[in-house]
């Protein structure tokens, strides 16, 4: 979810939308947040099916997993020049469009369209999440943690409600292929949703040109590296954990069907883990304890699925479901960062480009490590050592110092709120991290 950096038209408290472009703004995230796990973790439950019936080897089993992650690096760097050319809404709206094309593309029965659907639909997911922080912040300004957590809960809803429907779904339709092709049409959902949005920022938007803050300096920075490092790690082992929990356990020993209901668990309780992770991170001095609780809970979910057996999945599933709600956490103390919105969406594009291709180690290589040895023995103590490194990170990373937030200039014009994020003065990514 990097994001390119998005201009300032003015002070948040300045501006006011129309009432008619706040609730369709609204409606906009709860629909794309239905979106931005539902086909990965769609697939993820369809895995084993798909091979047996493509008949692909453990070469491509072990790539397609892996496609998401590699998608949201290369696209999400590529999302500061796009949303600079488009504007931030219809960069947004172009990418729902891919998304609901590829994951339409995968419903045809080959090993080619299932890659190249996932490819496509992939980076349209990679360019919507690095462009989603900046939307919040243009456009729910006073509102960033209500409107983060209402994003990030939809989205795990969205991703419970197709990882337990996904196989009953694909067995009625007489085809996996045709179960993960069935999610585009929740996609397309979402870019008939977000029309309204698009339409009236291309209405309003502002003739200055949108300036940019080059995010990749922050590298250099206290911050950006804690900040980066605090997403890789959280990334590697949320996708990890997404791409195999289901196969993980049919291997094991339950059906399809089970392996669904327990990934649909697992999802199901990372909703409310991540609102209350979330509401004890907001009050003062309490960021750090929140953090504890999601890093321990998810190494004891990876232990408990390294020495328990097979019948103990719903425990595993409910620590791992608890772990995964530090999505939302990481994802606040991004909106939170950088003094002006171009600075927070610059450190967003180095955390997300950076993290989500340091994290694809985590699927494709858990997945190479079963095919060679034919266990999971020793990919689950990597990704064990990998969740005993979050708490560590963890620690540091609520170190951070807060950054007071700058006041933003006004613009030589008023400016609707719809309107896409304008120019005005940037500050450097430089002063951002001083």
């Amino acid at each position: 979810m990097a994001a390119s950096a998005v201009s300032e038209t003015a002070p948040p408290a300045v501006v006011r939308a129309p009432r008619g472009v706040i609730i369709a703004g609204v409606v906009a995230i709860v629909l794309i947040g239905l979106n931005l796990r539902a086909g990965i973790t769609g697939a993820a439950a369809l895995l084993h099916d798909l091979q047996q019936v493509l008949g692909y080897g453990p070469l491509i089993a072990a790539i397609i997993p892996s496609i998401p992650t590699l998608c949201f690096a290369v696209a999400g760097a590529a999302t500061s020049w796009l949303t600079r050319v488009l504007g931030l809404e219809k960069a947004i709206l172009l990418s729902l469009v891919l998304l609901a094309a590829g994951l339409l593309v995968r419903g045809i029965p080959s090993t080619g369209m299932l890659l190249a659907g996932t490819v496509v639909g992939m980076s349209g997911l990679a360019i919507c999440n690095v462009a989603m922080p900046s939307f919040i912040r243009v456009h729910f300004a006073h509102r960033t943690s209500l409107m983060t957590a209402l994003y990030t809960v939809t989205m795990t809803t969205g991703a419970t409600v197709v990882a337990v429907l996904i196989v009953p779904v694909a067995q009625q339709l007489g085809s996996p292929s045709a179960g993960v092709g069935a999610i585009g049409f929740l996609a397309l959902g979402a870019c008939l949703g977000f029309l309204p949005i698009a339409v009236h920022a291309h209405r309003n938007a502002p003739a200055v040109k949108a300036g940019r803050v080059s995010p990749w300096p922050l590298l250099r920075t206290r911050t950006g590296v804690l900040i980066t490092l605090g997403f890789t790690v959280q990334a590697l082992l949320a996708y990890a954990v997404l791409s195999w929990f289901p196969y993980m356990l049919v291997t094991l020993g339950l059906t399809a069907s089970e392996g669904g209901l327990m990934f649909g668990l697992m999802q199901l309780v990372s909703v409310p883990a991540g609102m209350a992770l979330v509401a004890i991170g907001s009050r003062p001095r309490m960021q750090r304890t929140a953090f504890y609780l999601a890093t321990v809970t998810m190494a004891a979910g990876v232990l408990s699925m390294l020495v328990l057996p097979v019948s103990w999945a719903a425990l595993t599933a409910v620590l791992l479901g608890f772990g995964l709600g530090i999505f939302p956490l990481v994802m606040v103390m991004i909106s939170r960062s950088g003094r002006t919105t171009a600075e927070t969406t610059a450190l967003s594009t180095v955390a997300q480009s950076a993290g989500y291709l340091l994290a694809t180690l985590g699927p494709f290589g858990m997945g190479l490590l079963h095919s060679a040895t034919g266990s999971w023995t020793l990919p689950l103590i990597l990704l064990l050592a990998v969740a005993l490194g979050q708490i560590a990170v963890g620690h540091l990373l609520t170190s951070l110092p807060k950054v007071p937030r700058r006041p933003e200039p006004h613009p030589p014009e008023p400016q609707s709120a719809g309107a896409s994020a304008g120019a005005s003065t940037l500050t450097s990514s430089a002063e951002a991290q001083s």
